[in-house]
């Protein structure tokens, strides 16, 4: 298995678990982090070598991240035929793993990619090199699985794992407990995301941004759940831009943050559609390098980047992306949120809604479809 960055991690992180309830003697090895290692996942390389996002930013780290591609490779190929893999699951990154895919495919290793990756939104084109690449697709929506039979791709909607472990009615009295807050205090979730380039340059707006909710509402409070190995980028980002805000850096936690805050301001990503199974408010946020965001602008099929707007098909959230992602606008599209508490409400009942069509039993769903290319 290889999974790249965080979200990637608690993905693999919950499939293994389906994986070895089905077969308790499985081994799984390769690219990971610790959600992965806590069901016995034995990591050759961590997760974090591949949290690059960004066509610039992935250019300076390109001949380290290729370099691990073909020594993962060239180890799973030369095992001993009884030792070699019986299947090999890419979750996510399909820039790193679908070459890797399509390699161990024609050595006949069953290949499999967990997510289906956005074709739906940018770069339809690389429907051809899934089709080289995997023996199944595992989508984690309902309109996905139609765009790969029309391509004579296997696919199968296994639901999102998300929404299986994160409960329908959400524990916002134990969550504040959990952290400290208060039951009236007004509470904002900062989620600048899980990589080193989003921190760079996305976190200095977030905590911008919380510098000027704080002046307007100096009895606001905020949450920062920190992803492992990225507090020393964000202690000094956070003592320029917010050194007087009262700012809570979690150590992880962001479950916890998203059940007990009233409105998130936060990075495009799956944590968006975390927020969503949390049925919270929230404000979606992007930047990175001018160039990079040039060529993906370009690139965009659909006016969303949002998973809950995308899901939704319509701006249910506002997003606030590149030169549009200041302070002030972010500043005010959250605090407008707190101002609006009937919109609020009928945001978290879509949200309930689209929390039970994603509910599926992914593990098991998943689970079963591995098992049947397995048996061919």
């Amino acid at each position: 298995m290889v999974a790249g960055e965080a979200s990637g991690d608690l993905l693999a992180g919950l499939l293994l678990g389906g994986l070895k309830q089905r077969w308790p003697g499985l081994s799984a090895y390769g690219i990971g982090g610790p959600r992965m290692a806590e069901h016995g996942f034995e990591a050759w390389w961590p997760h974090d070598k591949l949290a690059v996002r960004g066509y610039v930013e992935v250019l300076s780290h390109y001949r380290e991240i290729a370099g691990i591609r073909n020594q993962l490779a060239e180890r799973l190929l030369s095992a001993e035929p009884a030792a070699r893999a019986d299947a090999f699951i890419g979750v996510d990154a399909p820039d790193f793993n679908l070459d890797l895919e399509a390699k161990l495919k024609a050595q006949g290793i069953k290949s499999v990619h967990f997510v289906s990756p956005s074709i739906w939104a940018w770069r339809g084109k690389r429907i051809e090199k899934i089709r080289r690449a995997t023996d199944l697709v595992l989508c984690l929506f309902p309109f996905e699985p139609v765009i790969y039979e029309k391509a004579g791709i296997n696919a199968a909607y296994v639901g999102h794992p998300l929404a299986d472990t994160i409960p329908l009615e959400i524990p916002r009295a134990d969550a504040r407990a959990a952290l400290g807050i208060g039951a009236l205090e007004e509470v904002v979730a900062l989620l600048p995301g899980s990589r080193r380039s989003e921190v760079q340059y996305i976190a200095p707006r977030l905590f911008g941004a919380a510098a000027e909710m704080h002046k307007r509402r100096p009895g606001l409070r905020f949450v920062l759940p920190v992803v492992p190995g990225l507090r020393h980028l964000l202690e000094p980002l956070r003592l320029h831009h917010a050194k007087d805000v009262p700012i809570d850096l979690l150590d992880g936690r962001s479950h916890e943050a998203l059940a007990a805050c009233d409105v998130t301001l936060i990075a495009s990503g799956t944590a968006t559609l975390e927020a969503a199974l949390f049925k919270c408010p929230m404000v979606i946020t992007y930047a990175m390098h001018a160039l990079s965001w040039q060529m993906m602008k370009r690139m965009n099929y659909q006016p969303w980047v949002g998973l809950p707007n995308i899901l939704l098909r319509e701006f249910a959230v506002p997003e606030l992306l590149q030169g549009d992602a200041t302070p002030a606008k972010l500043a005010s599209a959250t605090l407008e949120w707190l101002d609006n508490p009937q919109r609020s409400d009928a945001l978290r009942a879509r949200f309930e809604a689209l929390h039970r069509e994603l509910r599926c039993n992914t593990a098991k769903a998943a689970t079963d479809a591995i098992e049947t290319i397995l048996a061919r």
